[in-house]
């Protein structure tokens, strides 16, 4: 892959579609960086939580924005994993930002005008060399409009929650099945229909519904769409 132009790859599409599973498979295969722009948020949304900003009977945007200079966000390398790990104020989060409360309040935190600005002016930053795959929500519609290869992915909703359900059980939550896909439907709605950078498939994205297709699959898939882009 060295003798190839680099480029950005943009991929957006609802929660627990496995974006970033994708994506960091991708990143691995071209040797690119992989950013998790979806990680960032709820970073957002856990210091917020731990810190008292938020919780699940009260919300104070205002206060969230108060508290933007004072979250940084950084990712590490984990040779473990294969993959960065994300740390708020060079404290390790990986873990906590994927509990169930930050997924029942990262759409609401990330539908904050100054908190999109701040993460996506950063997100703009990371991939200016280029040779980066980032997903999220609205990568190929505002981070990155003139990405050179847009994706948009899909999957059936019980699908998805099933994925997040098993996640959730291995790590030990006691989540039921019913409130993973009470938080997946609710999460698209509300990704779908927010004021500030909806969820939408940009003109120019190629779709693809990865509701029955083992990695392996997808990375087939996406290996023609990258080579019809870089020749």
């Amino acid at each position: 892959m060295e003798n190839k132009k680099k480029i950005i790859i943009a991929i957006d599409g609802f929660s627990s579609c496995g974006k970033s599973t994708f994506a960091k498979a991708i990143a691995a295969q071209l040797g690119y960086i992989f950013i998790d722009t979806g990680a960032m948020y709820r970073a957002v949304t856990l210091y917020a939580l731990e810190n008292g900003i938020i919780s699940g009977a009260e919300f104070n945007a205002e206060a969230v924005v108060e508290a933007l200079p004072h979250i940084n966000i950084s990712f590490k390398f984990n040779p473990q994993r294969g993959a960065s790990d994300i740390y708020v104020n060079g404290e390790y989060a990986e873990e906590r930002i994927r509990g169930i409360d930050v997924s029942n309040m990262v759409s609401r935190v990330s539908s904050i005008r100054e908190v999109r600005e701040k993460l996506v002016a950063l997100q703009q930053q990371m991939g200016h060399e280029r040779g980066v795959v980032m997903d999220g929500r609205d990568i190929g519609t505002v981070v990155f409009p003139d990405a050179e290869l847009k994706i948009y992915m899909t999957a059936d909703a019980r699908v998805r929650a099933e994925r997040r359900y098993a996640e959730l059980k291995a790590k030990g939550d006691g989540v039921t099945f019913e409130q993973v896909l009470e938080n997946v439907i609710s999460r698209d709605k509300a990704d779908m229909t927010r004021a500030i950078s909806p969820l939408r498939r940009a003109d120019d994205a190629i779709e693809l519904d990865n509701s029955y297709m083992s990695v392996e699959e997808q990375m087939a898939w996406f290996m023609k769409q990258y080579e019809q882009v870089v020749g």
